[in-house]
């Protein structure tokens, strides 16, 4: 099968691979689209992300057509729909033709989006319906979120509008990030943009000129101390970047903050798959009762090397402008 293959001075190509077989368990996909994610470029830098490479083939969401399946799955057959947030535990990430995974990861499709939408929704949906589930937020809170149009934000917004929530300041840094979010029913007052506006205080003006109960920081860095200083004593921070600084650290202790790490693959880790599943199904079923929407998305391209690093250069430089970015297979 084809494959974009990491080397190992970090640049891609593409290769021929051998196609994987599934084990027992397992259930081989033929691809027809993968979502791209942050952690993809942060994998091929020196962070803590690197320690997640378990293939050369990167990739940890996707959509297609089981193709085979091993001797003792019982939920899936030759020809079924699915989609995954396929993580470190498949034979191999998402830009290949091919992968194979556990049936207890993997779920149908949703039957009302196309391919392409499918992919995108594993990794920001699950993170977000983590979020939100952990959050367990009243709806009078009041709650702050930093790249709010960006995948993971896009997908919380609409669990918060779903839900009936309406206290929350959102921050977006471009008129297309603006306009997702009102599309998604955000309300133009309470979106701030972080490119012409001081954040910390407009977001203080616009909560009254109280301190959050609750910080989604969905951007990490200088922005997690702003969301540091913006959250009460007592309050919630909810990381989900692991970019977090001394200083916002220590604005957080001194605080009495509880501190939520939002993760995917520690359940992988821990072989938890009934949280992939049990998640996915959530998402499926708000998608197809038409609950929430599936998220905007924009195709880079095929299975190509070009596609894969136009990709990674657009999040790597934050220009995804509220859409997330998928490839053809």
């Amino acid at each position: 099968m084809k494959a974009v293959v990491l080397q190992e001075n970090r640049e891609f190509r593409l290769e021929n691979i051998e196609i994987p077989q599934p084990g027992e368990h397992q259930i081989q996909v033929k691809i027809k689209a993968s979502g791209f994610n942050p952690i993809d470029y942060q994998m091929t830098e020196d962070g803590s992300e690197r320690k997640l490479v378990h293939s050369p083939v990167l990739g940890r969401e996707f959509s297609g057509i089981v193709s085979a399946i091993g001797k003792n799955v019982t939920h899936f057959k030759i020809g079924d729909a699915v989609f995954c947030g396929s993580g470190s535990m498949g034979s191999n990430g998402t830009y290949a033709e091919y992968i194979c995974v556990p049936e207890a990861i993997t779920m149908l499709k949703p039957s009302n989006v196309s391919f392409e939408e499918a992919a995108a929704i594993p990794s920001a949906g699950l993170t977000a319906l983590q979020s939100f589930n952990r959050m367990n937020a009243n709806l009078y809170d009041s709650i702050f979120i930093t790249g709010a149009a960006g995948g993971v934000g896009n997908m919380l917004v609409k669990l918060l509008v779903a839900n009936g929530y309406k206290n929350f300041v959102v921050t977006a840094g471009n008129d297309n990030s603006i306009a997702v979010l009102l599309d998604l029913g955000v309300k133009p007052e309470k979106i701030i943009n972080y490119k012409k506006e001081e954040i910390y205080k407009s977001a203080l003006s616009l909560n009254e000129n109280k301190s959050f109960d609750f910080v989604v920081d969905l951007v990490g860095n200088n922005v997690a101390e702003i969301g540091a200083r913006l959250l009460k004593t007592n309050g919630i921070y909810i990381d989900v970047t692991n970019f977090s600084t001394p200083s916002s650290r220590g604005i957080l202790f001194s605080k009495s903050a509880a501190i939520l790490n939002i993760s995917n693959y520690a359940y992988g880790l821990e072989k938890r798959y009934d949280y992939y599943k049990n998640g996915l199904n959530q998402l499926r079923l708000l998608l197809e009762n038409e609950i929430i929407k599936a998220p905007a998305i924009k195709v880079v391209g095929n299975l190509e090397v070009s596609t894969v690093t136009n990709a990674l250069a657009i999040l790597r430089e934050n220009k995804t402008q509220g859409r997330k970015l998928v490839m053809q297979v």
